[in-house]
């Protein structure tokens, strides 16, 4: 069956909610973000993303992956759940700090003040080197305006794969910190 075409149980599931800006990504562009994840990541935060968490149907794998969200309706049965407040990040737990090698991020708004907030986020649970340099792999979606804030924030680079949102009136890029050919080609849903 064609990606596109196929029914994510978790969009089934959990309709979008506009009280939390929470807009999901189509069915074939969760598929491309689950498979950087499940090709990259060994150990990964989701924050904000529970569309792409919930997706992976790899028991095995998220065992090592938690799910940071500030909608507790998420936390139901799951104990990778983590709750998160992105307006205190110096609140995420101590056993999370220097633990991830792998952060997928999609704030609910797009401004400066926020991914600001995010950074600063991942700078805490991503893995840093023996010289304390940050060497987590991220991948993001943001406008195209955030281009060189999101450089400038993480070291994220705009890719050419662009995520398709149908309810979300911006059209969004995908970023990462890392190269990888399947970002370096256009979504097929969107056409450019």
């Amino acid at each position: 069956m064609d990606a596109a075409k196929k029914v994510n149980k978790f969009i089934m599931k959990n309709p979008e909610n506009a009280d939390f800006n929470q807009y999901w990504y189509s069915p074939k562009t969760i598929e491309i973000l689950v498979n950087q994840v499940l090709k990259h990541g060994k150990n990964c935060a989701f924050l904000s993303t529970p569309s792409i968490f919930y997706s992976i149907n790899d028991a095995q794998f998220l065992k090592q992956c938690y799910v940071f969200e500030f909608d507790k309706k998420f936390e139901k049965n799951n104990p990778n759940f983590v709750f998160f407040d992105f307006h205190k990040p110096e609140d995420i737990p101590a056993q999370f700090h220097n633990f991830f090698d792998f952060i997928v991020i999609d704030p609910p708004f797009i401004t400066r003040d926020v991914w600001e907030k995010y950074a600063n986020a991942a700078k805490i649970i991503g893995k840093k080197d023996e010289n304390n340099k940050f060497v987590a792999n991220v991948l993001a979606s943001s406008i195209d305006e955030n281009d060189k804030m999101l450089d400038e924030l993480l070291g994220l680079k705009k890719r050419v794969a662009r995520p398709l949102i149908p309810n979300l009136v911006y059209q969004y890029s995908l970023y990462s910190t890392y190269e990888d050919e399947s970002l370096n080609q256009v979504n097929e849903e969107i056409g450019f």
